[in-house]
C-alpha cells in the first residue's frame, strides 16, 4: 500500500524540493500552505506522516498542534522551522512532534525521519511547560540549534548526557536546560565542579560521610547524590576527578546505591546524572587517567558546545541579553552602536561567553553615555588590547605595539603601567583555563600560590566569576 504524507509548506521551493523527495522515498504527497488547508486535509484523508512548517500563511503552525494531536493521536509530526530557538524546539516536543528540523536541514535526514515515523506510526514524546522565567540558553545559529535537538530528544527519559565543551561555553546552561525543562524539574539541580574539589575531600562531597570517618569529620553529612535524589546532579569537569572517586562514581552509577565515606549501608538514590567536561577524554582513557567503563557509562548522548568563534551571529543577541541582565541586578540601562556590534563580533572570544558577558557588564558599568559605541568597547576587550589587533596574523608582540602607541603614559610610568596592564589578562586566561582553581592556576603560571592570592587582591579578580560550565 503507499503511504500518504501531508506536507504544509508554505515556502514553494521547499516544498517542491520535498515532495519529491517524498515521491522518491514511495510517498503519496498532498501539499498545502495554510492551517486551513492542513485542517481541510486532515479531515478528508488519512496520512502515515504530517511534515508542517511553524509560521504559515494563516497562522502558527505550532500553536494549533495540540488540537491535531487530540483528533489524530497516531499521525506522527515532523516540524520544519527557520524560528531557530530552543523556545521552538521545546515547544514542537511538547505538542508531541515526532521530530524537529531547523531551517536550512538536510533533505536525507528529513526524508529518512519521514519513512521512520510512517513505520511507527505514533505519536511523539510530550515535554511539559516551560518555566515561567524562560530558557537559558540564547542563539540561533546552526551550530547551536544541533544543541537545541539533542536536548529535546534528553528531556523525558534519564539517559546520562555528556556536555563538551571548552571553558564559558555555558556547560552548566545545558545541564540546567535539560532539568528545568525535563521530567525531573520538580526535584533538585545540584551541581558539583570535580576541578574545585580537593581530591581526599572529593569523595565525600559526592558520597557524604558519617561521623567520625576522618579527623574533622564531627557530624554525618549527606553528599551531592543524596541532596539531588530525584533531580538532576550536574558533575562539572569529570575530567578532573581522581581515580578513586572514578571507580566509587561507576559503581553508584551501574547500582543506583552509593553509600557514605565510613559507612556500611548502601543507600539507594534517583539520580539523573550530567557531566561536563572541558578536556579531550580520549588521550585521558589511552594514558589510563579517566576510566573507559566510566567514559560509556556518561557518555551515552554526547552534546558537543560549539565555542563563541563559531556560532558569530549569535554575539549579538547574546549581547543584547547580557545588558538587559545587566539592568536587571542594577547596572545602567545600555544600547549598543552599530560599531560596537563589529567590534564584538570581530573579537576571538577565547574566555567564550563568559568572557563576552564580562565585557558587556563592564561596559554597562563604565559607560559614560546610554550608547556603548565602538570606542568604548575598544577599551575594554582583552584588558585594553585592540581587539582588531588581536585578529591580526602579526604577533602578539606587533598587537601591544598598536596598543601601545595609543597610550599617554606619562615619564617614568611607562613599564610599570604597560606591566600592569598586560599582566591583568594573563591571570584572569590562567583563572579561565583552570575554572577559577587559584592551586591550578599558579602551577599553570609557574608561580607560589600565596604570589598568585595577593596579585589577584591587588587586582582585584574574584577567582569565583570564573568557576561554572
Amino acid at each position: 500500500m503507499t503511504r500518504r504524507a501531508l506536507l504544509v509548506e508554505d515556502d514553494n521551493a521547499i516544498a517542491t524540493v520535498i515532495r519529491a523527495g517524498l515521491e522518491a522515498e514511495g510517498f503519496h504527497v498532498d501539499a498545502t500552505d495554510t492551517v486551513q488547508g492542513r485542517d481541510d486535509a486532515l479531515a478528508g484523508q488519512t496520512y502515515d506522516v504530517m511534515l508542517t512548517d511553524v509560521m504559515l500563511l494563516d497562522g502558527d503552525g505550532i500553536e494549533t498542534l495540540g488540537q491535531v494531536r487530540d483528533l489524530y493521536p497516531e499521525l506522527p509530526i515532523i516540524i520544519l522551522s527557520a524560528q531557530n530557538t530552543l523556545d521552538t524546539a521545546v515547544r514542537a516536543t511538547e505538542r508531541g512532534a515526532f521530530e524537529y528540523f531547523p531551517k536550512p536541514f538536510d533533505l536525507d535526514e528529513v526524508l529518512r525521519a519521514a519513512v521512520q515515523a510512517s513505520n511507527s506510526k505514533g505519536k511523539g514524546g510530550e515535554a511539559p511547560d516551560l518555566p515561567p522565567e524562560g530558557l537559558p540558553l540564547i542563539g540561533r545559529s546552526p551550530a547551536m540549534q544541533e544543541v537545541y535537538r539533542l536536548i529535546t530528544r534528553v528531556l523525558n527519559n534519564d539517559l546520562s548526557v555528556l556536555v563538551l565543551g571548552e571553558s564559558g561555553t555555558g556547560k552548566e546552561l545545558v545541564a540546567e536546560a535539560i532539568h528545568q525543562l525535563g521530567s525531573r524539574k520538580t526535584g533538585p539541580f545540584v551541581a558539583v565542579n570535580a576541578a574545585a574539589i580537593p581530591r581526599e575531600l572529593i569523595e565525600s562531597e559526592l558520597f557524604g560521610h558519617e561521623k567520625g570517618a576522618f579527623t574533622g569529620a564531627t557530624a554525618r553529612n549527606i553528599g551531592k547524590f543524596e541532596a539531588a535524589n530525584g533531580g538532576t546532579l550536574f558533575l562539572d569537569e569529570i575530567g578532573d576527578m581522581p581515580a578513586e572517586a572514578q571507580t566509587r562514581l561507576l559503581r553508584a552509577l551501574q547500582s543506583g546505591r552509593i553509600r557514605r565515606v565510613g559507612g556500611s549501608q548502601e543507600i539507594a538514590v534517583d539520580v539523573r546524572v550530567i557531566a561536563a567536561t572541558n578536556k579531550d577524554l580520549a588521550p585521558m582513557i589511552a594514558d589510563g587517567s579517566f576510566r573507559e567503563d566510566l567514559y560509556y557509562r556518561l557518555n551515552v548522548v554526547p552534546i558537543q558546545l560549539p565555542p563563541l568563534r563559531d556560532r558569530a551571529t549569535d554575539i549579538e543577541p547574546l549581547a543584547k541579553h547580557f545588558l538587559a541582565v545587566a539592568s536587571q541586578e542594577g547596572l545602567p540601562s545600555r544600547v549598543l552602536s552599530a560599531g560596537a556590534v563589529d567590534i564584538l563580533a570581530s573579537h576571538i572570544w577565547r574566555g567564550n561567553v563568559r568572557e563576552l558577558r564580562n565585557v558587556i557588564f563592564r561596559a554597562a558599568l563604565l559607560a559614560r553615555e546610554d550608547v556603548i559605541d565602538a570606542q568604548a568597547l575598544t577599551g575594554l576587550l582583552s584588558d585594553g588590547l585592540d581587539p582588531t589587533a588581536a585578529n591580526s596574523e602579526g604577533s602578539v608582540g606587533e598587537a601591544v605595539s598598536q596598543w601601545l602607541a595609543r597610550q599617554d603614559f606619562a615619564e617614568g610610568e611607562l613599564y610599570h603601567g604597560a606591566l600592569a596592564e598586560l599582566e591583568r589578562p594573563v591571570f584572569q586566561y590562567a583563572l579561565s583555563r583552570t575554572n577559577g582553581n587559584q592551586l591550578k592556576a599558579a602551577q599553570l603560571l609557574g608561580i607560589n600560590r600565596n604570589t598568585l592570592r595577593k596579585r589577584l587582591q591587588d587586582m582585584d579578580i574574584d577567582p569565583e566569576q570564573f568557576s561554572g560550565g
